[in-house]
């Protein structure tokens, strides 16, 4: 691949703003870059039977079937403009413009649509530009033999990338470096080969969050790769409107049906709702919150107990997990074949939540089904728009037999090579040869974690599915007490709005004031003392629960050889301020636990099994932690003596 290529010709478009600079603003320069970038590479695309259309059409055809069957595409353009006809009239330019772009098909319009191309046009029109942008575009080569699709895709990421830079927002919201999708798809299809060089064999494809189309495009090249004879359908969803337009474009070049990309929210406005997929992969965008469709979506979990979003929902700043829901619920029943998924996440959904919060109970839904097939580490610093790690979880609903109840852990952390130039976050990248061994050992991780002695035992580890799974235990400590009046305790009888309620607090207050410095070891002993107090000034004493309790929490005072309290007979009352709380591997006694783990230190806890819940967690990096041993203070201490001692030489110098 040359990338200097595509940066050539990204150059190339991008060199407009130095005529838009002054009549548009910076971060409305893609506006036009883009859809005139579009507009180029259908014309380009469309040249070779240009005039075969035209001929067509002035002869009085009018058939959409004719029109594209001459043209050999899914879309055509009936007249006999091009951009370089049009930049050489000056003064008809926006007019002619006009005409050519209400020639192409219905479903190319449509693209430039997203772009509010005509709009665009006037404005340039009103600034006397449009022939000059024309004829820039004119002369951009985007003809198929010298721009390959895959090329193409390069340079409008490279364009997108500029134009959210501009606009200051997140490029990398919009598409994936090409490397990643590779290994990405790599992952996701090689354990079909077999099943893919199968004659006549037919696959579909999604991407919910499909950008410019990368993915789609990475996924038929690949599969076809395995049987040229093969059919491959791609579909997509995509809520960006210039993405979506590129990737739509993008399809219909490749002849295939660009309708299977839908535009708008794939959770609220699913453009393939009952529609099932072979494989489904994507790169929703990293912590993006889903605050705008949280009505719909939090009707649809309370109101759908089969809907999508059953198993539970994230918390509102990620919609990470939204997104897997929303592909599990595309895969086909095992029984027709199932399904095969990949995603990209950051380490969030690893294991943000606690037991019983929405992310557990996602991730306890998918290892209970048995989904996960894998996740796999990736280096940091891949993607565009951040640095952080990031990892592929595979989840499948048709596991080989040795797979069943496992999930493969494949740490590819030290798996790159670093870039010649950095393109925003992005310093690393996954070589070819990188992605060979990867994809090998992905196909071999059960047998290298059998392997202690495989030269890549270290990078694999497998787990059962209810080895990520753990009760969190409440465990509780007797609320002791032991009980005195001081000044403070006076001043807060006096103020207790709730003592108030049952007789007069101010009173009471003023008949305990002589047993100031009291202490009595039990309640019986103090509520008799108070009780007394009480009466001798006329006071009825309320012998009701609440006011003992409230009067209990005022003259109480907590400590470790105190009275142990009781809620009821024989039902001894915890203390919350020394509540603990015990994550207990799945498959562990708790009881057992306890005993072993928390009875030794303190030996009156027990469990309050009615809040007992059950989470599961993925902590990946602890299962490739590598103890590295401090080094040895004679060693550091020699450090340090030796840089003295350089300080010392550079100080004597400067002093001579």
């Amino acid at each position: 691949m040359d990338l200097g290529k595509h940066s050539q010709l990204s150059n190339h478009a991008w060199a407009v703003a130095d005529l838009l600079r002054g009549d548009f603003k910076r971060h409305e320069y893609g506006n036009v870059i883009l859809p005139f970038t579009v507009l180029r590479r259908l014309e380009c695309v469309l040249e070779p039977t240009r005039d075969k259309v035209a001929d067509a059409y002035e002869g009085g055809e009018r058939r959409e079937f004719f029109l594209r069957r001459a043209s050999g595409h899914s879309f055509y353009n009936t007249s006999r403009y091009t951009l370089k006809k049009i930049a050489s009239d000056p003064q008809h330019a926006a007019a002619n413009l006009g005409k050519y772009v209400a020639a192409f098909s219905e479903n190319a319009r449509e693209v430039l649509e997203k772009y509010d191309f005509a709009q665009q046009v006037k404005k340039l029109d009103e600034a006397k530009l449009v022939y000059q942008i024309v004829g820039k575009f004119a002369d951009l080569d985007l003809r198929p033999e010298m721009v390959a699709n895959q090329q193409m895709g390069y340079v409008f990421e490279d364009l997108i990338r500029r134009f959210a830079e501009a606009s200051n927002e997140t490029a990398g919201e919009h598409f994936t470096p090409r490397e990643v999708i590779e290994l990405m798809v790599n992952l996701l299809i090689a354990p079909d080969a077999d099943l893919l060089r199968e004659s006549g064999v037919v696959r579909t494809v999604l991407d919910p969050a499909c950008g410019t189309g990368g993915m789609l495009s990475a996924a038929e090249e690949h599969i076809t790769a395995f049987n040229p004879g093969a059919t491959v359908k791609v579909f997509g969803q995509e809520l960006n409107p210039e993405s979506w337009a590129i990737c739509r474009s993008d399809l219909m070049i490749k002849g295939q049906d660009p309708d299977n990309i839908a535009f708008g929210n794939s959770f609220t406005d699913d453009g393939h709702r009952r529609e099932k997929f072979d494989y489904l992969l994507a790169n929703p965008p990293f912590g993006v919150e889903w605050k705008k469709i949280k009505d719909q979506i939090e009707t649809e979990h309370k109101t759908e107990p089969d809907g999508k979003f059953r198993a539970g929902l994230p918390r509102i700043n990620d919609g990470s997990f939204l997104f897997l829901q929303h592909m599990i619920s595309k895969m086909k029943a095992p029984a027709v074949g199932g399904s095969r998924i990949a995603i990209v996440f950051n380490g969030s959904p690893l294991f943000t939540g606690a037991a019983g919060s929405g992310e557990s109970e996602i991730r306890r839904w998918i290892l209970e089904n048995d989904w996960l097939e894998a996740i796999v580490a990736l280096p940091d610093q891949l993607f565009y728009n951040t640095g952080i790690s990031t990892y592929f979880w595979i989840l499948t609903n048709r596991k080989t037999p040795d797979h069943r109840g496992k999930v493969v852990l494949l740490d590819a952390r030290d798996y790159w090579q670093k870039m010649r130039k950095s393109l925003g976050d992005k310093r690393k990248e996954i070589s070819k040869d990188h992605i060979k061994e990867i994809t090998r050992l992905y196909g071999e991780a059960l047998t290298v974690a059998d392997d202690p002695d495989h030269p890549l035992h270290s990078k694999v580890r497998v787990f059962r599915n209810e080895d990520f799974g753990y009760r969190r235990i409440t465990v509780e400590r007797p609320l002791k007490l032991r009980f005195e009046l001081t000044e403070e305790t006076i001043e807060a009888i006096r103020k207790s709005a709730k003592l108030d309620t049952y007789l007069d607090a101010w009173k009471l207050a003023d008949a305990l004031q002589p047993l100031v410095g009291t202490t009595w070891a039990t309640k019986e002993e103090a509520f008799g003392a108070i009780e007394k107090a009480a009466v001798a000034v006329d006071l009825k004493w309320p012998a009701k629960a609440p006011f003992l309790a409230t009067l209990r929490d005022l003259v109480g005072v907590r400590d470790p050889q105190g009275e142990v309290q009781y809620k009821k007979k024989d039902v001894i009352e915890p203390d919350p301020e020394l509540r603990d709380y015990e994550n207990v591997p799945l498959e562990e006694d708790v009881e057992e636990y306890l005993k072993r783990e928390v009875h030794p230190h303190v030996p009156d806890a027990w469990i309050d099994h009615d809040k007992t819940k059950i989470g599961y967690e993925i902590p990946f990096t602890r299962h490739f932690y590598v103890y590295t041993p401090p080094r040895p203070l004679a060693e550091i201490d020699a450090e340090l003596k030796s840089l003295e001692a350089e300080i010392q030489t550079l100080l004597s110098e400067v002093t001579e």
